[in-house]
């Protein structure tokens, strides 16, 4: 994917091609503290809403499989208990994703670590990283870690738990180095072919880069059209009022979520209640209003591409099924 600038005319920014109105809810009463959904290569749903109910293994038709508690959702005496059991925790869950085997990671980020289990729910290990704030697994065991703390974007561990790589170099905004590095906060996504998706959640321009396992940048997706130019415009203002006041980082984030269809390498990000749809080139193909049943917006966080539907959540509203209006 080259580096590319989206630069639509004023009549085609405006645009979007259709309402999108979900055909149903999913995995009620999911929903309030919903952080992640991600779904298996057996067709399986995980579903990471923290603290409570955690994180919920579903069927591909719905049905709950699995649930894994989180510690600060329990009460004291349900706590004591599962210590007593030898029951390994996530203390709060962040992000959350899954390899082709079924092993689970869990960005746990009150306990500064990345929580591996089995696909039946056993602790495997704990991966030990400051502040976790997303993870994607990886071929060959590996996980990759973003993080606040860390000056590289990525942080890749093996399946010993052992550091074997950084890349990613931060993009310089402001002059102050927290401030700037908080801008360069990110989401991770993979397709197929073993590729890294990091999707920047603060940027004033929506903006996806994607790299090879190994951390070859393979350049950015940058959406800059005319739609996006007033929040853009609005983003730089207070990043240079934080800049002067000196005052601890505080944004709402531009991109609120991301998707990748793992077979194409089509890219879905959402600004809120939009939905923007990319082809592997970095060509936007589509753009679409979000609607629950009850045709309220749906302000998506999270997303699932999958060959005939999409599966959209937002905290607190849940999560929805969605036909793909791309295919019809």
């Amino acid at each position: 994917m080259s580096c590319l600038s989206l630069a639509l005319g004023a009549s085609a920014a405006a645009q979007v091609d259709a309402d999108m109105v979900a055909k149903r809810r999913l995995f009620a009463p999911v929903g309030p503290g919903l952080k992640q959904i991600r779904e298996g290569a057996d067709g399986k749903i995980y579903v990471l809403a923290s603290p409570s109910p955690g994180l919920v293994v579903y069927s591909r038709e719905a049905r709950r499989l699995m649930t894994m508690r989180e510690a600060a959702a329990l009460p004291e005496a349900a706590l004591a208990e599962a210590k007593a059991s030898g029951e390994v925790l996530v203390q709060y869950g962040e992000d959350c994703d899954v390899d082709p085997d079924g092993t689970i990671y869990v960005a746990d980020r009150a306990s500064n670590s990345v929580q591996v289990y089995s696909s039946d729910g056993k602790h495997l290990r704990s991966v030990s990283v400051n502040g976790p704030l997303a993870v994607a697994a990886l071929p060959e065991g590996e996980v990759a870690v973003a993080t606040l703390r860390q000056p590289a974007l990525v942080t890749v561990f093996d399946r010993n738990s052992r550091l074997v790589r950084e890349f990613g170099s931060s993009e310089q905004l402001t002059e102050r180095a927290d401030l700037n590095r908080y801008l360069n906060i990110g989401n991770l996504a993979t397709d197929a072919q073993g590729h890294l998706y990091y999707g920047f959640a603060y940027f004033p321009e929506p903006t996806v880069r994607q790299f090879d396992r190994f951390g070859y940048a393979a350049g950015d997706l940058r959406y800059q059209s005319l739609d996006v130019l007033q929040v853009a415009t609005a983003v730089r203002h207070e990043i240079e009022k934080q800049e002067r006041r000196g005052d601890p980082p505080r944004f709402k984030q531009v991109m609120t979520a991301m998707g990748v269809d793992k077979s194409t390498g089509e890219v879905w990000i959402a600004m809120g209640s939009t939905l923007l749809r990319f082809d592997k080139e970095g060509n936007r193909r589509s753009m679409y209003r979000l609607y629950t049943p009850q045709n309220a917006r749906l302000e998506a966080n999270a997303i699932v591409v999958e060959k005939d539907r999409l599966i959209i959540g937002g905290d607190p509203a849940g999560v929805f099924e969605f036909e793909r209006l791309d295919k019809k």
